[in-house]
């Protein structure tokens, strides 16, 4: 019979060290790793909560787009009310790191999603989003199992065609049936419209957010006209927040991805009123110089996607990813540009930052050109 093998804690100095340590270079990084440029990470942040406080609407930040605390935290310090999650479990990291206004905004379907809420109702403020009467249902019988009280807004359809009640009666029905539970609390209403994030210019995102908001308009009336309190419309995110925060509507803007941006981002056209910068980078580090005209990167499909298309190589001029495998990404080198040098560690912009953020454990944060602070993803993988 073969010999197992050694136990994990027989070989103890057999551990992965952190891919960057505070006041090195930033080229050291040992890649594939992400990388937020702090300087500009900071003006977004206070470029969007300016236009929040500016408008009179709260900001409420997702967290789906980077899955850290330590970013919510930063964002929260400068003024942001809450932060968002998508799923249950996602919301677990940033209750243990001492956050305590969470929007889930999404259903929750399943008893073992329901149990999880329960518990974490009892920690923190949670609200979340409802579209249908039997979900109302599993989440007041939750929340009694728990012992705990939840925060309830319902979802209306303003548009996307995803979730979301898209008729009065049950949009009616729906408050009343919230209002009448006594371990439930009616919040108000998401009003969220997705597809516009990447309207290309800032015409078209201006007329489908007007839609939008007169939708989300008409269902607050109808409530507020049957006596029902409607006080928070929230939705918008980074492509929107400029339209939905003078809107007259939302009250709570939902953005995420502003604080770094991505290739998908980068391509839409931004008024002056409102725009942000690249901040966060994918390094990776040229692995193979094979021929002319090529280069062969270490960061291929498990450590960015590609649905939004490939990575944009970061300022460096006749360089392009062309192709994406498992661990490796190609880059083509036109004949009249400088190829980077076997070793050479180059900077890329993901196509789509919040599944990038999810294929990482860590974020370097760099100041002036040296690490600062490594922090943990420590929401990655947590979508149930």
């Amino acid at each position: 019979m073969p010999a197992l093998p050694a136990s994990a804690s027989s070989h103890p100095d057999l551990t992965l060290p952190p891919p960057a340590r505070a006041g090195e270079v930033w080229q050291t990084i040992d890649t594939p790793a992400l990388m937020l440029d702090l300087e500009a990470f900071e003006r977004n942040l206070s470029a969007m909560q300016r236009w929040a406080d500016a408008h009179g609407v709260a900001l409420r930040p997702h967290a789906k787009a980077h899955k850290c605390p330590e970013v919510a935290l930063r964002q929260i310090a400068l003024g942001a009310r809450g932060i968002c999650c998508q799923k249950v479990s996602e919301a677990l990291p940033f209750v243990q790191a001492g956050i305590r206004d969470i929007h889930i905004s999404n259903e929750v379907v399943g008893p073992a999603k329901l149990a999880l809420l329960g518990r974490l109702a009892r920690e923190a403020e949670i609200s979340v989003c409802v579209d249908h009467p039997d979900n109302l249902a599993a989440l007041g019988a939750a929340m009694d199992a728990a012992g705990a009280e939840l925060t309830v807004l319902i979802e209306v359809d303003v548009g996307q065609g995803r979730c979301g009640a898209s008729d009065p009666d049950t949009v009616l029905a729906l408050a009343r049936a919230i209002e009448a539970h006594p371990r439930l609390r009616f919040g108000g209403l998401q009003a969220y419209h997705g597809s516009v994030q990447h309207e290309r210019t800032p015409a078209g995102r201006a007329r489908i957010c007007a839609s939008a908001a007169a939708t989300a308009a008409g269902y607050a009336e109808l409530l507020r006209g049957h006596g029902i309190a409607c006080d928070r419309i929230t939705g918008a995110g980074t492509g929107s927040a400029e339209f939905d925060a003078a809107s007259g509507v939302y009250t709570e803007l939902q953005a995420g991805s502003y604080a770094f941006m991505d290739g998908d981002y980068g391509a839409n056209e931004w008024s002056d009123a409102l725009r942000f910068e690249h901040s966060l980078f994918l390094l990776a580090t040229v692995m193979s110089t094979p021929a002319p005209g090529r280069v062969v990167l270490d960061a291929g499909l498990k450590s960015t996607t590609i649905e939004c298309g490939p990575p944009k190589v970061w300022q460096r001029a006749g360089l392009t990813y062309i192709a994406t495998n498992d661990e490796h990404g190609v880059v083509r080198v036109e004949p009249d540009a400088a190829p980077p040098a076997l070793g050479e560690v180059v900077k890329l912009v993901a196509s789509h930052v919040d599944p990038t953020f999810n294929l990482h454990d860590a974020l370097v944060a760099v100041r002036g050109g040296l690490v600062e602070a490594v922090w943990p993803v420590a929401a990655r993988g947590l979508s149930r």
